[in-house]
């Protein structure tokens, strides 16, 4: 069967993994002011009895939160499937259970099976949100690495304006197929993820630790060296692939308890709280109930026209992070964000407590639409709002999927990363559920909230995120040394001391130190399970 070599097409049908969590997220948040929507779960008697006001809030936190809780367990299942599977089945076993989750989903009849639904959705979600990072970091070159897994979240921010304007075109329909027609087309890009998955290679990484030596090395080649099989930066990724799985075969199978051993706990609580964070940023209260706070706004009937403008925002700032992010580095961009949001957050908690006023009886549906601002305090709201937008896009947004896959080594890293993306998912499940009755009972506090969770991330990342852009996953085990000169104990090498490696194109151009490479073929002599040597055969492919 024909394997594709180009980098960009793998990343580009790997990445539709990441799109069904954006068509999820806008399915939902495109629709829930819809009055189809509110009229055939509407659980809420008004004063109107000709009005419809949809469930009540925290039933409709429920119902949002449904798919981040099935993606947490999703994330967690997707390390063992991913292990035993290797990285691409496991990502086409995310692309069925999608399709089943929205087969339930179109065909709801009551709350009860819309939210067992969504949370079938979320197991995929969770899978695929975890994995497709790992099968891209292990297998783009270094010098790529961050834009090819920031692709995830840019196709998140496509994901999300697609089904966003679907949703929008079919509002106007009369009865249930105003939802159920997005619901059921979400189907679509699962079927292509699946069907496309099955001309891409495996992961190197993972068929080395399988003993499956001369399908890694063809995968390299094909990758890495476009067909040369006698590629120097080939031969050393080879050699340094085969030295670790060589040390990591000394020990015993692993287990998520390995993640809390001294000599991983500070990379495992790196990469859980590098997902937490960027949860905490709230990014994902806009995505969600965004349509809530342009009601608040005051936007009239063109409250899904205007939050459109935010998905476009999205998809756009995402852009400059995928051509720069290798440049930039992890830590600059990350704290950059930080700071931006938190000051968007903080302006928005002052425009609302100063300029806000407690809405009129029946002046909106929902109790969680608990103020109303007007004028141009609500031209800056959405301003800010907006702004906000822009600020994540082009850092926490890519770099929080860019990030945990280059912390830990082969043999933990399938675990480790979903043992990271299923603490994203418990707390997306949190806020989601949390959202509604926090605008209905503290109003504009929840902006203060958020602001401070920035302020404290910006803290958090300067002290203990180390860089990692452009250095080989090999490379990045030596910063959590703690043995070198100048490490802290159970940390490594301070994180605000280390720098972005400007090397590494040299390195793929074939600029491969001969001594680094004399070394690890020294130490291969002395193993009598080598690696088998390139031959002068092309690849099969």
């Amino acid at each position: 069967m024909y394997t594709v070599g180009n980098i960009y097409v793998i990343t580009a049908v790997a990445v539709i993994g990441g799109g069904l969590f954006g068509f999820d997220i806008a399915s939902m948040s495109a629709i829930i002011s819809t009055e189809p929507y509110l009229c055939y779960f509407n659980q809420i008697q008004g004063d109107d009895i000709n009005k419809c006001y949809g469930p009540k809030p925290d039933v409709q936190g429920g119902i949002t939160a449904a798919m981040p809780g099935g993606s947490w367990l999703g994330a967690l299942i997707s390390g063992y499937l991913s292990d035993k599977l290797g990285r691409k089945r496991s990502i086409q076993v995310g692309a069925i259970i999608w399709c089943i989750g929205s087969i339930i989903v179109c065909a709801s009849q009551n709350i009860a099976m819309l939210a067992v639904g969504r949370i079938i959705n979320g197991l995929s979600v969770g899978i695929c949100s975890a994995q497709v990072p790992v099968y891209l970091s292990e297998i783009a070159p270094p010098s790529k690495r961050g834009r090819m897994v920031g692709c995830q979240q840019w196709a998140i921010t496509w994901g999300i304006m697609i089904m966003f304007y679907i949703s929008y075109g079919t509002a106007g329909i009369k009865g249930t197929a105003a939802f159920r027609i997005p619901w059921g087309l979400q189907m679509i890009p699962a079927i292509l993820l699946f069907v496309f998955l099955l001309f891409l290679p495996e992961s190197p990484r993972w068929l080395a630790r399988q003993d499956r030596w001369e399908e890694a090395r063809n995968v390299l080649v094909l990758v890495h060296a476009k067909g040369d099989v006698d590629s120097p930066f080939v031969a050393l990724e080879l050699a340094e692939i085969k030295a670790t799985v060589d040390f990591e075969r000394q020990n015993a199978d692993v287990t998520y308890l390995e993640l809390l051993k001294p000599n991983m706990i500070n990379r495992t609580h790196v990469g859980i709280f590098m997902q937490i964070w960027s949860q905490l940023t709230g990014m994902n209260v806009m995505m969600y109930y965004i349509s809530y706070v342009f009601t608040m706004a005051n936007v009239g009937s063109a409250v899904l026209l205007s939050s459109s403008i935010q998905y476009i925002i999205n998809v756009v700032m995402t852009i400059p992070a995928l051509i720069w992010v290798d440049r930039w580095g992890r830590r600059p961009t990350l704290l950059i964000g930080a700071a931006l949001m938190a000051t968007w957050m903080f302006a928005n908690a002052g425009l609302v407590a100063t300029y806000s006023r407690a809405p009129r009886p029946g002046e909106f549906n929902n109790a969680a639409e608990s103020f109303s601002i007007s004028g141009k305090p609500a031209t800056a709201l959405i301003a800010c709002t907006y702004l906000f937008v822009a600020s994540y896009a082009p850092t926490w947004g890519p770099v929080s999927w860019i990030y945990p896959p280059e912390l830990y080594p082969l043999r933990v890293r399938g675990k480790a990363v979903a043992l990271a993306t299923s603490s994203n998912w418990a707390f997306n499940f949190a806020l989601a559920y949390f959202v509604p009755p926090a605008f209905a009972n503290i109003t504009w506090k929840v902006y203060i909230l958020f602001g401070v969770f920035c302020t404290v991330m910006f803290i958090h990342v300067f002290f203990m995120f180390p860089e990692t852009a452009s250095k080989t996953l090999e490379e990045v085990e030596n910063i959590f040394d703690d043995t070198v000169p100048g490490a802290l104990r159970l940390i490594g090498t301070p994180a605000w001391k280390t720098r972005v490696n400007r090397d590494i194109h040299h390195t793929e151009s074939g600029n491969v130190d001969p001594e680094k490479l004399a070394t690890l073929n020294a130490y291969h002599a002395e193993d009598k399970t080598t690696t088998p040597p390139l031959s002068d055969e092309a690849p099969k492919v």
